[in-house]
């Protein structure tokens, strides 16, 4: 199966989408570098929902990553694949502008960072992508909870947020559950960090509808089986 009869046409809004179910987003962190095209064709092939691309600046977590050069090549090889870019950045506002001319999807930019939330989902939405707001594990939900209504995802970090293959951390399911308790059906909760065949069956019973894993896919030798796994099916 190509990717073109996985994926047959884009997919723009698709976290604007009424939930329906469980999605499974590989996190490219955890792929070969060295064959980032091949590794992202292989998941799409097997069930992929779409690509998420994790984006780091050294200073809001202690590690570098992709940036918008990812993006764009990313979207040269796949035109209709969803690319779900997480900005794990100090000032993600800085960067809208890049990664939506890179062929960005959706752009989530974390409540702890430097610029306002509300502006900034007011910038991403200008610049045609969908929003998404995330939470590291340890930050107060009552920080996240005035802007959960201009956001079309709202991202939990279930790891401390850098690095990949990190152990899932239960407590974060509250998060989860009060955040599906407060949002419209339009709306979509991504569990982000240590998701695996097991871990991802208590993030769909607290309301996950979107599944990022990293190593659980990328360094398993089916991709297909840990995929549907990770699903639930």
């Amino acid at each position: 199966m190509s990717m073109d009869t996985a994926i047959s046409e884009p997919t723009p809004a698709l976290f604007s989408q009424i939930r329906h179910k469980p999605m499974v987003a590989p996190s490219i962190l955890s792929a070969d570098f060295g064959m980032m095209a091949e590794e992202c064709r292989s998941v799409i092939d097997h069930g992929a929902d779409l690509l998420h691309l994790d984006v780091m600046d050294g200073h809001f977590v202690p590690n570098l990553s992709m940036g918008p050069a990812m993006c764009q090549a990313i979207r040269s090889h796949f035109p209709v694949a969803f690319l779900d870019v997480h900005m794990m950045v100090t000032n993600p506002g800085d960067y809208i502008d890049s990664f939506a001319k890179a062929g960005a999807n959706n752009y989530t930019v974390h409540v702890e960072c430097d610029d306002d939330p509300r502006e900034l989902a007011e910038a991403i939405h200008s610049a045609g992508m969908s929003a998404g707001l995330a939470i590291k594990p340890e930050t107060d939900f009552e920080k996240m909870k005035p802007h959960l209504e201009h956001f079309q995802l709202l991202l939990v970090m279930s790891v401390h947020p850098g690095f990949s293959g990190q152990a899932f951390i239960p407590e974060v399911l509250e998060t989860t559950s009060r955040l599906s308790e407060l949002i419209r059906d339009d709306q979509h909760i991504q569990m982000d960090g240590g998701i695996n065949p097991e871990t991802a069956v208590s993030c769909r019973e607290a309301g996950c509808d979107v599944l990022v894993a990293a190593s659980a896919i990328f360094k398993k030798p089916d991709y297909g089986d840990s995929i549907a796994r990770i699903r639930g099916q």
